[in-house]
């Protein structure tokens, strides 16, 4: 479904350009108020910009499918065809249970006094800094030092994994320039991950070395380890990032809501929730409509694309009381920053708790969070989070 079709509201205006994607809350708004979908006319796909049809459409992974791509163009579609991601029904089952149990929470809390550990550790350093940048020396930190360690990345090859896993998420928006520049990057690190399974240099007892294992066994061919490697690894790290950068920058703003949860730190479950609503770590993902359905009372064909809008959701006014808002002590425990579903994000566990464990090191050695210099927004098509956040932490 190429052409615009009768009867639907239509935004002209490239939620993909980099203005956008710097500030895409007025565009999210101004797409809500035009109804519950929306016809995107330069990527030419329905987009979801309110809550309820984000979350319906979530739900329903029969009629909203991810097995012909989640992204907005038809390389990346091609080429992610197969992966977890990019995958349904029974063969999607299969994939993610493959690794799926060492996401689950009794094997996290296996692991949650090393991560608190770590994460003390990573703060410590930080604060012995007069100005820190909470996305290198707090956001990526932490995640660097837990995440490859759990898949099984050679220690020695860690350098560019922040680099190519923002790649594999900035492929999967629209083909524009953005994406094109990040292709190679994306294209280096699955070239990479076949040649840890080529050559099994993987960590013994990994998630990596698990899949090896299978596939000696014939539970899977060895030509599946490595697009599962890079399922877990990118996003394990991505979102961390984002989860934590934006908790770190939402508290600095916010320095009520800093002392709230450092009085009352049995709200951290339903912070770490407000800042996913608030600033979600995934902008939008597609699916393709397997059958003529209807949403929001409008009639979409099958074939057509459909844009699930994760960070508007997060923000619609129909759902949400003064949802521009940031309060910790708000019920988000509905929002949708993480996917939900079939498809919900396998690292969010990790996600919470490494962000957790971050924020409760923070809550014992820090008074307040200051921003002592102009942040940056990572230009991503997928993943929203800082580039660069310069920040005093003021010692308790």
């Amino acid at each position: 479904m190429r052409r615009k079709p009768a009867g639907i509201p239509v935004y002209t205006a490239d939620i993909y350009s980099v203005d956008a994607i710097i500030d895409p809350y007025p565009h999210y708004q101004r797409m809500r108020d035009l109804g519950p979908v929306v016809w995107l006319a330069k990527q030419k796909v329905y987009a979801l910009p309110r809550y309820t049809e984000c979350k319906t459409v979530l739900r329903d992974d029969k009629t909203f499918l991810s097995g012909s791509g989640v992204g907005l163009n038809p390389v990346t579609n091609r080429l992610a065809r197969g992966t977890t991601l990019n995958s349904d029904g029974t063969e999607h089952e299969q994939r993610r249970k493959r690794l799926a149990h060492r996401m689950l929470p009794r094997a996290l809390r296996a692991i949650s006094d090393s991560v608190d550990a770590t994460a003390a550790a990573v703060v410590d350093a930080a604060l012995n800094k007069s100005e820190i940048d909470g996305v290198n020396d707090l956001a990526a930190a932490l995640p660097l030092a837990i995440v490859p360690d759990l898949i099984g990345w050679p220690r020695d090859q860690r350098d560019h994994l922040i680099e190519w896993g923002g790649a594999t998420f900035d492929v999967l928006g629209p083909l524009n320039w953005q994406a094109i520049k990040a292709m190679p990057g994306a294209l280096r690190m699955l070239s990479f991950a076949r040649r840890v399974v080529r050559e099994r240099n993987v960590i013994a007892g990994s998630m990596a070395d698990e899949l090896l294992i299978a596939a000696d066994e014939g539970k899977l061919t060895h030509r599946e380890c490595s697009p599962l490697m890079v399922d877990y690894l990118a996003p394990s790290i991505d979102t961390t990032m984002s989860a934590i950068s934006n908790a770190l920058y939402l508290f600095a703003r916010h320095p009520e809501q800093w002392q709230l949860l450092k009085d009352e730190p049995e709200l951290m479950p339903n912070a770490i929730n407000e800042v996913v609503r608030y600033e979600p770590p995934l902008r939008a993902f597609a699916r393709c409509v397997a059958q003529q359905t209807e949403i929001g009372g409008v009639t979409i064909p099958p074939g057509a694309r459909v844009l699930v809008m994760y960070a508007s959701a997060n923000r619609d006014e129909r759902e949400w009381d003064e949802p521009d808002v940031f309060d910790i002590r708000r019920d988000a425990g509905r929002q949708i920053g993480f996917g939900q579903g079939a498809h919900a994000c396998a690292g969010q566990g990790l996600a919470r708790l490494e962000t957790t464990a971050v924020l409760r090191a923070l809550i014992d050695r820090v008074d307040r969070i200051e921003v002592s210099g102009t942040p940056t927004w990572a230009i991503n098509n997928i993943i929203h989070r800082h580039e660069h956040l310069p920040l005093k932490l003021i010692a308790a």
